[in-house]
């Protein structure tokens, strides 16, 4: 068995490409975001000194860094699903790339390099939605709701026309740049639909935002599973934490309707449109993004 070197070991800054680092045709400047399976750099293209972000396909519980910048597994155990992963990140590369909306972030590159996979993006001037609301920088109002989720709603729209469900639409996924203008960021979850018999739905999960048909090996996904992250992103917005999840709240009478929580504080068709997409079986929620884009316009 070949020898392996365990990443708890590694200083803290291994994790990272450090400033200065050329990779391919770009220099590192700083780590900007990080999740289990990828971190995301601001970097300069050599040539054009033109700032993009480049996300690195790194999953720690599998891999690390070694100290010429090559993704090693961390065993033998995890080599395949190692590889698996980083088929499904080019994946993730091949399909953004043919994507072309205002709304989704756009990738202009990627490529192989230090034994993994890096994709290149547009660096996008904003804040993600979620570091909004912990802050406590956005001023909620009907109108917001409209702009904000009516943009999310455009961009979700081209993402279901290729047959493809996002499954992580969440506010930290979700950029809000000057002028109220969104983005839709980080496709590492996408699936096509409708999922083939042969084969197997992917265990991925974003805690309060993920619908009940996402937890279960036979639960069918369709455009109403990322609807219902919609729905619990514009609750998050009124209650400034996140919903229970979906599992939890099956039967459960304690988590109270939007409509019923902040009643005479928002417009209650725009609550009730909040209740329905939270809808916790599948049929009860709109079934499309057309579907939930009316009522939502119908307000404004």
């Amino acid at each position: 068995m070949a020898e392996y070197y365990d990443p708890k070991t590694y200083p803290t800054q291994w994790n990272y490409l450090q400033p200065g680092t050329v990779v391919d045709d770009y220099i590192i400047e700083r780590e900007i975001a990080h999740g289990g399976f990828s971190s995301v750099y601001l970097a300069r293209h050599r040539i054009t000194q033109v700032q993009v972000a480049i996300k690195e396909y790194l999953p720690r519980k599998l891999a690390h860094r070694t100290w010429n910048n090559d993704i090693v597994p961390n065993s033998d155990e995890s080599q395949k699903s190692f590889v698996h992963g980083r088929s499904l990140f080019v994946e993730e590369a091949k399909f953004l790339a043919k994507l072309k909306h205002q709304n989704i972030v756009q990738v202009v590159n990627f490529f192989s390099a230090n034994l993994t996979v890096y994709l290149v993006m547009d660096y996008a001037y904003g804040v993600t939605l979620d570091k909004l609301l912990i802050a406590k920088k956005v001023k909620i109002s009907d109108q917001w709701f409209i702009d904000i989720f009516g943009a999310l709603l455009k961009g979700l729209r081209v993402v279901h026309k290729h047959k493809v469900l996002h499954l992580d639409i969440k506010p930290a996924n979700l950029m809000i740049c000057p002028g109220n203008e969104l983005l839709i960021l980080d496709f590492g979850a996408i699936q096509p639909f409708p999922l083939s018999k042969n084969k197997q739905k992917p265990q991925v999960l974003s805690k309060g935002f993920s619908p009940i048909e996402q937890y279960s090996a036979t639960g069918v996904l369709g455009p109403y599973s990322d609807i219902y992250a919609v729905g619990v992103s514009m609750r998050t917005c009124l209650d400034l934490k996140v919903s229970p999840q979906a599992t939890d709240r099956k039967g459960d009478n304690d988590f109270p309707l939007a409509q019923t929580a902040y009643a005479g504080k928002y417009n209650s068709k725009l609550l009730a449109i909040i209740d329905w997409a939270m809808e916790v079986a599948p049929e009860n929620r709109p079934q499309t993004v057309d579907e939930l884009e009316e009522a939502l316009l119908a307000l404004s």
